[in-house]
């Protein structure tokens, strides 16, 4: 099944009806109040007060979309001598890089990685808070917002990963999390890392368990976000003024109906029952992670057979074929037991494809008491998940 905006109607879901209030430890509660001020970026609130380096770059990608990267290139210690391998982490949809960075340093994997001796590189996806710019677009412009999920992986991915080869003359080892973890595995990119690390792999919903996912993806789809006038889907609800908020309200009410939809739990109902999650990080992954977005994962469907056939030689968008994947590559997936949106079932089928891949090439982690989130905010995921990725970059290095 291909993907839709489903998953923009399920974050406004938990945006709306889903709030946690929680206190929190001290240290994150000023990192909530340093990131409300508008000048305050990155390196500065977050990055920086922790005693790491910090560096902001400016990518700008083939079609004119200028993107913010952050750099960690050492650890607070200074690490391991000589050259450091980069490590790009990828965020998934609805995110931005700061989903990295949430938890204290010994739990968030960029800090992690760099106390390592990684030379860390975060991501900020187009329309995301730190990546809204355009060389001549202004994101009030629909034209800013027409694009899909292909796009962040045919022109966003290219000029971040090429950026971070050009500054260090170095392949990079990647870390995908959730329906970004594959982007990077089409085309030409696979020549320019070591390895993959795919931390949730979302490449298929035809086991997605979500009762949530299910009637968003019944209701809703990227066309009707469009004929709606919708050009920027804001999950907090800043920009979109284009749908009357009783539609949204009516389609609320309808998904807390459905049998096994705790609208006292959206998170859990959204993506299963994570198991070691801080209460704090909750706080700031619904204040700052509900990124706004526009499109799809699989290529994007015009809206008729005519339209797809002039764009794609086929009546219907193509689909991604994992077994494309060279078989030599390294590639590690780390999935969850309790996970409603990458279903165990649906990353066999992924595992299925990819049955010819080298079997010293190959890791599959099943974590069976982990959900969604607990792979990139899990206060034990050091210890669980981060551990073994570092020994598998090591091992490819």
């Amino acid at each position: 099944m291909g993907f839709r905006c489903w998953l923009l109607v399920i974050t406004f879901v938990l945006s709306m009806g889903f709030r946690c209030e929680l206190a929190g430890a001290h240290g994150r509660r000023q990192l909530l109040q340093s990131l409300e001020a508008a000048d305050d970026g990155v390196c500065t609130a977050v990055v920086s007060p922790q005693g790491y380096e910090c560096q902001e770059y400016e990518v700008k990608t083939q079609d004119g979309y200028i993107l913010t990267m952050h750099r960690i290139p050492q650890g607070r210690g200074g690490g391991r001598a000589g050259k450091r391998q980069p490590v790009l982490l990828q965020h998934g949809v609805l995110m931005d890089g700061l989903t990295w960075l949430l938890n204290p340093p010994q739990q968030s994997l960029a800090f992690v990685l760099a106390d390592n001796g990684f030379d860390v590189w975060i991501t900020h996806g187009r329309g995301t808070r730190w990546s809204r710019r355009h060389e001549s677009l202004d994101t009030s412009d629909p034209a800013y917002w027409a694009w899909s999920w292909d796009e962040l992986a045919s022109f966003d991915l290219p000029a971040t990963v090429g950026f971070v080869v050009r500054q260090t003359g170095q392949k990079l080892h990647y870390v995908g999390n959730s329906d970004s973890s594959i982007s990077i595995l089409r085309g030409k990119l696979v020549d320019k890392i070591k390895s993959a690390a795919l931390l949730t792999p979302v490449a298929d919903l035809t086991y997605m368990t979500t009762p949530i996912g299910r009637a968003a993806a019944s209701a809703f789809s990227g066309e009707m976000l469009g004929a709606l006038g919708v050009a920027e889907f804001d999950p907090k609800g800043y920009v979109n003024q284009h749908i009357a908020l009783g539609s949204w309200n009516q389609f609320l009410e309808s998904v807390c109906a459905l049998p096994g939809v705790n609208c006292y739990d959206l998170m859990a109902s959204f993506t299963g029952p994570n198991c070691c999650l801080n209460d704090s990080t909750v706080d700031m992954y619904l204040k700052y992670e509900l990124q706004p977005t526009r499109g799809v994962i699989t290529k994007y469907d015009h809206g008729s057979s005519a339209a797809n056939m002039a764009a794609y030689g086929q009546s219907s968008p193509p689909e991604y074929h994992m077994s494309n994947i060279p078989h030599h590559l390294p590639l590690l997936l780390s999935y969850g037991g309790g996970d409603m949106l990458s279903d165990v079932k649906d990353v066999q089928l992924l595992l299925n494809d990819l049955s010819n891949h080298d079997a010293d090439k190959l890791v599959a982690q099943l974590v069976k008491e982990y959900a969604h989130l607990d792979f990139v905010m899990g206060v034990n995921a050091k210890q669980v998940v981060y551990d073994g990725l570092i020994a598998f970059f090591d091992k490819h290095s």
